[in-house]
C-alpha cells in the first residue's frame, strides 16, 4: 500500500546522469554535472559502480576522483580507473600530435649548419644576409657562396624538462593536464622529462609517465604546501642548467619558508635554468594565486602566468 510520508527526498542522481545525456550535448552535460555534485555535495555517490557508470567523463570528474583515491572502495576503483583511461586517451589523442610538432620543430631549428642536405632546410633570411656581399648590381642578385640552413634532428637529449606539480585540491584540473603532457614529452627522444608532484611531502612518478593512467592514481589531491621543498628536490635533477626548463604548476600559496623558496629559484635562474611559473594549466577562468609570491618571481625575470592547455605546446617550443 502506498502512503505518504516525512522522510527525506530520495532522487534516483545515477538515472538522472544517465537521462541528460539523452537531452542535451556532452558539454553542457559536463557543466551540469559539475554543479550537481559540487552543489548537492553529491562526491560521496561516486564512490558507487552505478554513479561512475552514469556521469559524463571530463577533467573536472577525473580531478574529482581522484581525490577521493584513498577512499574509493575496491568495488567503485575499476570503474573508476576506466573512466579516468578514457578522459586520458581522450586528451592524449588532442594533444600529442600538436605537443610533438611544435616542440620538435622548435628544437630542429635551434641548431644551425653551413650545409643543409635539403632546400627545404635553408634558412634564407640567414642565408641572403651572409652573402650581401657578393651583391651583383648589373644582374640585381644575390650569388650564395656560403649557405646557412638548420641542423637536422638529432637523437641525443637535447632539452631537460623538469615539471613540479602542487597537487593541493585546487590544482586538480592542472594535475590532470600536467600528466598527460608530461607522457607526452617523455616519449619524445630529444627531451629527458621529469615529473614531480607534491604537497607538504614530495613523489618522484617519472617511472610512471608511459602510464598516465596510474600516474594520476598515483597523486593525492589536498593537504598542505611545500614548494621550497619541491624546488629543492627538483634541483637535484638538473644536470645540464643551461639546457634545462624548469616549470613550476602551483597557485603559489607557500606553507613552507618562502625567503628559501625564492633564493632557491634566484640559484636556478642564475645557473642557467629557464624558470616557468603556471598558476594554473586548465581551461577555467583567472586563477586564484598567491599574488605577491608572483610578484616576488616576476622580479626575478620568472614569468608567472595561467596557461590554456592548447597553448601548452607553443610555449614549451617557445
Amino acid at each position: 500500500e502506498r502512503s505518504g510520508g516525512l522522510g527525506g527526498s530520495a532522487p534516483r542522481v545515477a538515472r538522472w546522469l544517465g537521462d541528460i545525456r539523452s537531452y542535451f550535448p556532452s558539454t553542457v552535460v559536463q557543466v551540469m554535472q559539475k554543479d550537481a555534485v559540487e552543489r548537492l555535495n553529491l562526491t560521496r555517490l561516486l564512490l558507487e559502480p552505478e554513479m561512475l557508470e552514469a556521469v559524463e567523463p571530463d577533467v573536472h570528474l577525473v580531478g574529482t576522483l581522484l581525490s577521493l583515491n584513498r577512499v574509493m572502495p575496491e568495488k567503485a576503483r575499476e570503474s573508476a580507473r576506466a573512466l579516468v583511461a578514457r578522459v586520458v586517451a581522450d586528451l592524449e589523442r588532442r594533444l600529442t600530435q600538436k605537443t610533438k610538432a611544435a616542440v620538435t620543430g622548435a628544437l630542429d631549428r635551434a641548431a644551425k649548419t653551413n650545409r643543409p642536405r635539403r632546400v627545404a632546410d635553408i634558412d634564407w633570411d640567414r642565408t641572403i644576409r651572409a652573402n650581401l656581399h657578393n651583391y651583383l648590381p648589373e644582374r640585381g642578385t644575390v650569388v650564395p657562396s656560403r649557405l646557412v640552413g638548420y641542423g637536422r634532428r638529432q637523437r641525443a637529449v637535447q632539452r631537460e624538462v623538469v615539471l613540479c606539480i602542487d597537487q593541493s585540491g585546487s590544482m586538480a584540473a592542472s594535475v590532470v593536464y600536467s600528466s598527460v603532457f608530461g607522457a607526452v614529452l617523455a616519449s619524445m627522444r630529444s627531451l629527458k622529462t621529469s615529473l614531480v608532484v607534491f604537497d607538504t611531502s614530495i613523489v618522484d612518478l617519472t617511472e610512471q609517465l608511459h602510464d598516465p593512467v596510474e600516474l594520476l592514481f598515483g597523486t593525492q589531491l589536498g593537504g598542505g604546501t611545500d614548494i621550497n621543498r619541491a624546488i629543492a628536490y627538483c634541483q637535484g635533477l638538473i644536470t645540464r642548467p643551461t639546457d634545462s626548463i624548469f616549470v613550476l604548476i602551483s597557485d603559489l600559496y607557500e606553507g613552507g619558508v618562502r625567503q628559501e623558496m625564492l633564493r632557491r629559484v634566484a640559484q636556478m635562474t642564475a645557473a642557467g635554468v629557464q624558470v616557468i611559473v603556471l598558476l594554473a594549466l586548465s581551461d577555467e577562468g583567472a586563477p586564484f594565486y598567491d599574488h605577491e609570491n608572483a610578484a616576488a618571481l616576476a622580479a626575478l625575470g620568472v614569468p608567472a602566468f595561467a596557461c590554456t592547455p592548447d597553448a601548452f605546446p607553443g610555449l614549451m617550443a617557445a
